[in-house]
């Protein structure tokens, strides 16, 4: 029986990341080495820094990853691609070009006889419902305003994004730097998460994605799997005696990835020249 994979939040093309080609070299080469394995590879949310595709231009760069995105397609290996906050403004060329299924939204699904609930994260995470930021969620969906993103010239919008998802990965390490992480820093995950310039783990009653899972699961009892990318930290946690929820890390320094085989779920980081998949 082959592998399924989980990964998240690589951020290919981060203005804030020193190498990003040695980043996008170390992504692939984890593909690589998992492609004969591997039944399905869920790719869950920004993987990219900033996308946004106009009809006939989208953007420069990350032809390895891609490359060996079709690799796998084209050899019957299942990627699936979540939009994720960064990335969310896709249309097809992934699917037609590259042969992804894309996810705009979370799913839930049988994976080995298994129930799994899948997305990103962005707009589930209770820590995202304040006003400012529920008001750029609705923005960033916004139709009409994707269409008019479209009428500037693609040189222009793509730069204006990369500094802002730029800015806004360097304004969360400034805060990290100046003490506002400083009460949390006895929580679980805050040496991962500080290093990022993340806010670490809440624990497990703070928590917005977990708490979250635990309201989905008094309604769906039978999801045995909850798997989120969007915050950046590393968790396995045990949400009941038959339901657990893995938050997926990151690809700019933890890469991260899960593994599920029919009977184990687990996670570990890819360390390129040591890690064997």
């Amino acid at each position: 029986m082959k592998q399924i994979y989980f990964i998240s939040d690589a951020h290919l093309g981060s203005r804030a990341i020193e190498h990003k080609r040695t980043q996008e070299r170390r992504l692939v080469n984890f593909l690589d080495q998992i492609k004969d394995k591997a039944e399905a590879v869920y790719m869950l949310g920004d993987m990219f820094d900033f996308w946004f595709e106009y009809k006939d231009v989208v953007p420069r760069g990350f032809t390895r990853f891609l490359g060996k995105i079709s690799e796998l397609t084209d050899n019957g290996v299942e990627v699936h691609f979540f939009t994720g906050n960064h990335d969310m403004w896709m249309d097809d060329y992934l699917e037609k070009e590259c042969g992804v299924i894309l996810h705009r939204g979370p799913i839930a699904c049988e994976l080995y006889g298994k129930e799994f609930y899948l997305a990103h994260g962005d707009g589930l995470d209770y820590q995202d419902r304040k006003w400012n930021v529920k008001l750029m969620f609705a923005c960033f969906h916004s139709k009409l305003l994707q269409r008019l993103a479209k009428m500037i010239h693609p040189h222009w919008f793509m730069n204006f994004g990369l500094e802002w998802a730029k800015r806004s990965r360097l304004r969360h390490s400034v805060k990290e730097e100046h003490g506002e992480f400083e009460n949390a820093k006895s929580l679980v995950g805050y040496e991962s998460a500080a290093t990022n310039g993340e806010l670490p783990y809440q624990g497990e009653d703070k928590e917005g994605l977990v708490l979250y899972a635990k309201d989905y699961l008094k309604s769906h009892p039978t999801i045995n799997y909850f798997i989120f990318g969007h915050r950046h930290i590393e968790l396995d946690l045990m949400l009941s005696r038959s339901s657990r929820i893995l938050l997926m890390g990151e690809w700019m320094s933890l890469f991260t990835y899960a593994v599920w085989d029919g009977e184990n779920l687990f996670m570990d980081n890819f360390i390129e020249g040591e890690t064997q998949l």
